[in-house]
């Protein structure tokens, strides 16, 4: 865990990447950008061969940002300012051939093409109540798990009235809403490894392919087959400093 005085983006140039902070778990795919806030605790998880970039900002660019972690879809030039602005060893401050002067510029066009991106659904927010919790911990060991709230109340002694209320008052989704964006993170982190898709979609709980695709798609904004394909293709081609999972 650390935490840092200025506000930090992280970009998956390929891999996936998982930030951790108080507040949940933000899913970081390739060509996403993440942005932690100065002063929030975190850690950054990387699944696959990462390739991770790091780029911290003055006061002055981060109040145009977010106040909260949030992750981003880089678009073509924020990508390539990011590569820019990271050296070889993928931290802002070891980037060559910059002038001060133009550091700021490149900054300042980072930050405004993230301020035209829209936030990316890929938060997992952490439950606080000590139900959910219970819940939290036995789906994330078993993602696949098909049991209904219902079900799973029984198991923690909560009936699911209790437990839809508290999905929607402390996490502000459903719980069948949670459990996708649980799903579609583990699914990042498999596709990531090298599954297939077909695999890839029981083995984090769907009927079959179809319904896979279409959660995926909806959340990603891209078909897995098309992400494995990109991923890939931006892995081959973005000289990485790699950051290889400890899994």
């Amino acid at each position: 865990m650390q935490s840092h005085a200025r506000g930090h983006l992280v970009y998956a140039a390929s891999g996936v990447l998982a930030l951790h902070t108080e507040r949940g778990t933000s899913i970081v795919p390739a060509n996403r950008v993440a942005w932690t806030p100065a002063g929030f605790t975190h850690y950054h998880r990387a699944h696959g061969d990462t390739d991770m970039r790091i780029v911290f900002l003055a006061p002055s660019l981060a109040r145009l940002l977010p106040d909260h972690p949030s992750v981003f879809l880089a678009s073509d030039l924020a990508r390539e300012v990011l590569l820019a602005l990271t050296g070889p060893r993928n931290y802002d401050d070891a980037a060559p051939g910059y002038s001060r002067s133009a550091r700021s510029r490149l900054l300042r066009v980072l930050v405004d093409e993230l301020g035209e991106a829209h936030e990316q659904p890929l938060h997992l927010p952490e439950p606080r109540d000590d139900r959910l919790q219970a819940i939290a911990r036995m789906l994330y060991e078993t993602p696949a798990d098909n049991a209904t709230l219902a079900e799973l109340g029984k198991t923690i002694g909560a009936s699911s009235r209790t437990l839809s209320r508290l999905f929607r008052d402390e996490l502000g989704m459903t719980f069948y809403e949670w459990r996708t964006q649980l799903r579609i993170y583990h699914a990042l982190v498999l596709l990531a490894d090298g599954h297939d898709v077909i695999r890839t979609a029981y083995a984090c709980g769907w009927a079959g392919p179809s319904s896979f695709i279409t959660a995926f798609t909806d959340i990603i904004g891209t078909t897995p087959g098309r992400y494995r394909t990109s991923r890939q293709t931006t892995a081959r081609t973005s000289h990485p400093t790699v950051v290889r999972s400890s899994e």
